[in-house]
């Protein structure tokens, strides 16, 4: 899944809802469907009118749900388009609020619930939090996504597509005016400032990767509208980039920390988990405790009767510990790929992880198409990989599962920290965590779920949560031949997901040095430096979304124990996963509450 939502996502997400676009049903099943409750009635048509209320505010939010109406317009995040969407929200949250919640049917009181979690979000996003006033990636995050995704999947005819992309390469230097009118330099992190500086000139790549080799493809009076409009967003770049350079850069004097009180009140619209700050902290502690010393278990048993080895007593003290750890790492760290084979060996781990769930019946596969790319360059700096799936309104479409190619100015001493993290058992992990049994095939069951709403609104908590809780799954079940070292990595990639959660509310809370958190990732969780600093820029840039990892996870576990506590013997591991992945993406918590027909909570 992607690191994090884009603003043009989010925009969406707020108000996308649950019946207006839900799959038709064969006709059959139409005949014999119960009639609706009144409430339940008053709810489908307050989402119908709230997903069409802002499919027209969120053009670029539409096009990648797969509602393509307003693929040639643009978001307007000017005073008077902020006011609308805001005005829109404060009115459906009204509605909502007037609405008898506990008479819905159970499914409808959780989407109810995400619903009034998304609307509140958006309210104290704008009045509060103001992105828009001090977050430059808004806007070019946002930019870049009404090209690619227009271009990056074939949901329409190509000159269709272009002549949309035309429509909007027209409108973006006014997004870009707008950033520059909303954005006041001294609220701006210089991080953000620095990060999207360099990140600025990937909108023209973009298009001149995906737009200008297809316009051979359009009639001449398109393609001469066509070959204006990139001039014309050539200047707009260039006119940015100098304004970027030259007066927010210089001038940016923003905190990228958050703070306390934003910070735990983001956390609960980002997690909607019951979990506090203090016991995510406390349960993170521990479990980075444990796993450790799992680590530790397994690296007395890969270096007994190897010479040179460090000391391997039953009871090691901390620096015994982390020796024999790092020995053992260096044993999988040997076995790399080669600094251009990262993308084909990801692709080929796919294969073989798909293979394996297939073997062991692990899952449902997906029958739909999925696609390893090299990563966007206006997507880069984030995140080294991510699963991109189609919208939720889009059929047959391809995921695609990106990965970041290693830049070609690194030194050869970057690509071999990056290579020591990326080692060839982790290329497996990260093919499993994005792909099978991961974000791909998750996004693909989600899909299938009645409620777009759920689609829409996929919880970053279960989607990041599952593909931890798979990586886990698929070493148990024996993946790479029980080898010891993957189940090492394994753990170590585990670590990784502990770390993020606490090295999250370390910098946005706790305030810590770069110092503090690259002791946290490099010692205490073995990540290489070139992770760890990359790691580090993302906790600036973001907030509240590195903990969905470890958050979403613990409560795919805990599901996962109760289950198997009512059912016993009758525990099936395919017929769980599919029933949990059945009920759409929602926050885990209302999954399990459907699962155990507990009180909706």
């Amino acid at each position: 899944m992607r690191p994090n939502l884009r603003p043009c996502l989010l925009a969406l997400a707020l108000l996308a809802p649950l019946a207006a676009c839900q799959k038709p049903e064969a006709p059959e099943a139409a005949s014999t469907a119960t009639a609706p409750s009144p409430a339940d009635a008053a709810f489908a048509d307050l989402s119908a009118r709230a997903l069409e209320a802002w499919m027209r505010l969120s053009p670029v939010a539409a096009t990648q749900a797969g509602d393509h109406r307003h693929d040639a317009e643009l978001d307007d995040l000017s005073a008077e388009g902020r006011r609308q969407a805001l005005e829109t929200s404060r009115a459906l949250l009204a509605e909502l609020d007037a609405l008898d919640v506990a008479a819905l049917s159970r499914d409808n009181q959780v989407d109810a619930a995400i619903l009034r979690n998304r609307l509140e979000y958006d309210i104290w996003s704008a009045e509060v939090l103001q992105p828009w006033a001090w977050d430059p990636q808004v806007y070019g995050d946002l930019a870049g996504s009404a090209i690619y995704g227009l271009m990056a999947r074939e949901f329409a005819p190509l000159p269709e597509r272009l002549r949309s992309a035309t429509a909007r390469m027209r409108l973006i230097p006014g997004l870009l005016a707008q950033a520059r009118a909303n954005l006041d330099p001294a609220r701006v992190p210089k991080i953000h400032a620095e990060t999207v500086a360099r990140q600025n000139s990937g909108l023209l790549g973009l298009v001149d990767l995906l737009v200008v080799p297809a316009l051979d493809q359009l009639d001449a009076a398109d393609r001469r509208a066509a070959e204006e409009a990139i001039a014309g967003l050539r200047a707009a770049v260039v006119e940015h980039q100098a304004w970027l350079d030259r007066t927010l850069v210089p001038n940016a004097r923003g905190d990228f920390r958050i703070g306390a009180e934003l910070y735990d009140r983001k956390l609960q619209f980002a997690l909607l988990s019951s979990l506090s700050r203090a016991q995510i902290r406390q349960r993170a502690e521990a479990e980075l405790e444990r796993v450790r010393a799992e680590m530790y278990g397994i690296a007395r048993t890969v270096l007994a009767d190897r010479p040179g080895v460090p000391e391997l007593p039953d009871s090691p003290t901390p620096e015994q510990q982390q020796a024999a750890i790092e020995a053992a790492l260096e044993l999988a760290y040997a076995e790399r790929p080669a600094r251009d084979r990262v993308v084909p060996d990801a692709e080929a781990a796919l294969a073989q992880a798909t293979a394996f769930v297939r073997e062991k019946d692990l899952v449902t596969l997906p029958d739909a198409p999925v696609e390893i790319i090299e990563m966007p360059e206006f997507q880069r700096g984030v995140a080294v990989a991510y699963c991109d799936s189609p919208g939720p309104l889009d059929r047959n479409l391809k995921t695609f599962y990106a990965v970041s190619p290693i830049p070609e100015e690194w030194t050869q001493e970057q690509v071999d920290s990056f290579l020591r993290e990326y080692n060839s058992r982790m290329i497996h992990l990260l093919s499993i965590h994005e792909g099978t049994p991961g974000h791909y095939l998750e996004g693909w069951h989600s899909a299938r779920h009645p409620s777009t709403l759920r689609a829409v609104l996929r919880s970053g908590p279960f989607a990041e949560g599952w593909a931890v809780y798979t990586e886990k799954v698929m070493a148990d079940a024996g993946y790479l031949g029980n080898d010891p070292l993957f189940r090492l990595v394994q753990l170590k990639f585990y670590l990784r997901t502990i770390a993020n959660a606490i090295l999250d509310q370390g910098v946005h809370v706790d305030g810590w040095s770069r110092e503090q958190a690259m002791d946290l990732m490099v010692r205490k969780t073995f990540q290489q430096e070139r992770e760890a600093a990359g790691k580090w820029v993302r906790a600036q840039l973001t907030s509240a979304q590195l903990p969905t990892y470890f958050v979403g996870a613990q409560e795919h576990f805990d599901m996962r124990a109760a289950a198997e506590a009512e059912l016993g013997e009758r525990f099936d591991a395919k017929t769980y996963h599919d029933q949990v992945l059945s009920h759409g993406a929602p926050p885990v918590r209302f999954v399990r509450q459907l699962m155990l027909d507990e009180p909706i909570r």
